[in-house]
């Protein structure tokens, strides 16, 4: 209802019976390492509203609008230029107004080109069509949909391993079809459009960002309750496997650090798995809600 400049952003939504109103708030991380290294700075933006645009429906809401904020040492236009086209960008394709944000230069805490990005997401989902979990129940099936790399966590353990200058980010490994920088830079996957039309069938969802499947997915389940995941029932991309190679890392820290190439899990009944994954193409089922047994909530075997 306003444009930008104003003092606070305007937003009238209607439709709704009982509009339960749901906002999230969160940051790239050390991603932005990664970009200023490579001088690219055109998919951080779309990296910060998928993943705020998940953790929302994560709740089954719907995008309203998102506010961001940007901190710096020093203005460089074409540097917001680029972050703010990202911006735009990934609102207008889940039809979310981006309706404010603020700019502030700060050269007393930023160094140079240094910046940090944050964005606030507003979203509304009805009462009754809330989803949290409480009905998920012993043998309901848990679908995996593939994520398009580290989406925005695990870049200081990764940054650490192999180094952030350029020379090192334009490293072309065999295992990559692309230069590490590449990979690394790769936009976080967004899964409203897909996953809109098919909550009616969902019982709970896990949005798999920092802290891995073994930190997040314990989030949506019922006490008492606990995930048990095959590994071998997705394949993990190769970058996640150059990564524990090349920084000697434990399998147990690889699951709690990263995504592994799971960015979102999908918790139904065992009679709604089929629907689900004939209408989502690279979803897989991945393993089941099983009692809980000792203090893990998330076991990973095998088979």
């Amino acid at each position: 209802m306003t444009d930008l400049g104003f003092f606070g952003g305007l937003f009238e939504f209607k439709g709704f019976q009982q509009p339960v109103l749901v906002s999230s708030v969160d940051g790239v991380g050390t991603k932005l390492k990664v970009a200023l290294a490579l001088a690219k700075h055109d998919t951080i933006g779309i990296d910060l509203v998928n993943h705020c645009v998940n953790d929302i429906l994560a709740g089954g809401a719907e995008p309203l609008f998102f506010l961001d904020y940007i901190a710096m040492g020093k203005l460089v236009p074409q540097q917001i230029e680029s972050i703010a086209k990202g911006l735009a960008q990934a609102c207008r394709e889940v039809g979310c107004a981006l309706i404010g944000g603020e700019t502030a230069m700060m050269p007393g805490l930023y160094a140079g080109e240094d910046y940090d990005l944050v964005g606030f997401i507003v979203g509304v989902v009805e009462k009754e069509k809330i989803i949290m979990g409480k009905t998920i129940a012993v043998g309901d099936t848990i679908i995996g949909l593939p994520s398009s790399g580290l989406h925005t966590n695990g870049y200081s353990l990764v940054r650490k391993i192999f180094g952030e200058t350029l020379s090192a980010l334009n490293v072309h490994f065999p295992e990559l079809d692309l230069t590490l920088g590449e990979e690394l830079l790769k936009p976080h996957r967004c899964y409203y459009h897909q996953l809109k039309p098919l909550l009616p069938l969902i019982k709970g969802m896990a949005h798999i960002t920092g802290g891995g499947l073994i930190g997040n997915v314990p989030r949506v389940l019922p006490q008492g309750m606990a995930a048990r995941f095959k590994s071998q029932a997705w394949t993990v991309p190769p970058i996640f496997q150059l990564i524990q190679q090349r920084g000697t890392v434990a399998q147990n820290e690889m699951y709690r650090v990263f995504n592994m190439g799971i960015g979102m899990v999908v918790i139904c009944s065992p009679e709604n798995a089929g629907q689900l994954t004939e209408a989502l193409p690279e979803a897989k089922a991945i393993g089941e809600v099983v009692k809980q047994k000792g203090k893990a909530r998330v076991v990973i075997t095998k088979k």
